[in-house]
């Protein structure tokens, strides 16, 4: 059986470990939206410390899709080469290296409420909550621009020299508030029943798969539950990862709740990993599983029995870099130190 430290290939991409550092916000980014020395230091660190995927944090196709001003962004030509810097280092450090492509969409310029520089924008003029900003509601040729977004950025992301693409669908963010029938009202081709609803998404990764060559991997991240009565339901994001797949997805990064600020009933170490078991088994593609996994026996039961492919990290990978060299220690298995810290690798 597989194990947390065996590789995994993914269209002609092997990962040499199922250890994912999952999207995290860092809000470092210049306003213009470019990687900084800050992000380097970043994401190689994690890279020496023995992960198999780095994953950026939500990277937007457009100004108006930010989280924050601090965001990165490959809206702009301008943002490419300090991303190529960054992934060639964690390239030679062992690594692969992905990102996340984003549009935050009503959950934009969050710590302001939606009052960012651009008008914020979203399936149906609903805000986020009370006091954010009403989004303007999208229709059908603003749509078509924002896909070509996502496009243009894959084709940035290709120029950056990067390994693998995640589409963000998850959390509240514009994909998910397609998704969801708490943030979407629509009532043409891109809203009502869960075949409209999944559209958006569907156009984003046919025009993402178009331009990002046929050996490398695409993933999906998405909420599974929306934790609220009358939201998006497991059995229906079996159903959208089932069309994702027939359209180029190789792996879908399970995650949950963001479209209304509701807390999940109860949490703790692998509260999501029931989830990225169930995608996998009904909808027949690769996942990865999150949610406070720390331990490196709860991550390496997840791979060797079965329940995902990949583990997905965030937390713990920022209190400790090198968590899979230690990892890979307490399993037993031996894995190769970077030369420059191999005094420090325990005898």
């Amino acid at each position: 059986m597989p194990n947390l430290f065996s590789p995994l290939t993914l269209r002609g991409l092997t990962l040499r470990n199922r250890i994912m550092m999952s999207p995290m916000c860092m809000y470092s980014a210049a306003e213009d939206g470019q990687a900084t020395d800050w992000h380097l230091a970043h994401y190689v660190a994690r890279a020496a410390g023995g992960i198999g995927l780095v994953v950026t944090e939500a990277t937007a196709v457009e100004p108006r899709g930010r989280i924050s001003r601090n965001d990165l962004g490959l809206w702009d030509d301008a943002q490419i080469d300090p991303l190529a810097r960054i992934a060639r280092l964690v390239q030679a450090e062992g690594a692969a290296m992905g990102v996340q492509l984003a549009h935050a969409g009503r959950k934009a310029f969050s710590s302001e409420k939606g009052h960012g520089p651009q008008v914020t924008v979203a399936p149906s003029a609903l805000p986020f909550d009370e006091g954010w900003r009403e989004p303007h509601e999208l229709d059908e040729d603003d749509i078509a621009r924002i896909v070509a977004a996502w496009q243009s950025a894959a084709a940035r992301t290709l120029a950056a020299g990067l390994d693998l693409i995640e589409i963000h669908a998850a959390h509240g963010y514009l994909g998910h508030q397609f998704l969801s029938p708490l943030a979407n009202r629509r009532v043409d081709a891109y809203g009502g029943p869960l075949a409209h609803r999944m559209r958006f998404l569907l156009e984003v990764a046919e025009a993402v798969r178009r331009v990002w060559p046929a050996d490398k991997p695409l993933s999906v991240r998405v909420s599974v539950t929306d934790w609220v009565d009358g939201g998006l339901t497991p059995d229906e994001v079996v159903a959208v990862a089932r069309e994702l797949g027939k359209r180029g997805a190789d792996l879908i990064d399970c995650s949950s709740g963001g479209i209304l600020p509701a807390s999940p009933p109860a949490i703790g170490p692998g509260y999501q990993v029931p989830f990225a078991e169930q995608i996998r088994r009904e909808a027949g593609i690769a996942t990865a599983a999150v949610g406070l996994i720390a331990t490196p026996e709860l991550a390496d039961e997840i791979v060797r029995n079965g329940r995902a492919d990949l583990v997905a990290m965030g937390r713990e990978l920022l209190r400790n870099p090198c968590w899979p060299l230690h990892a890979a220690r307490a399993l037993g298995h031996d894995v190769a130190w970077p030369r420059q810290y191999q005094r420090a690798r325990p005898a």
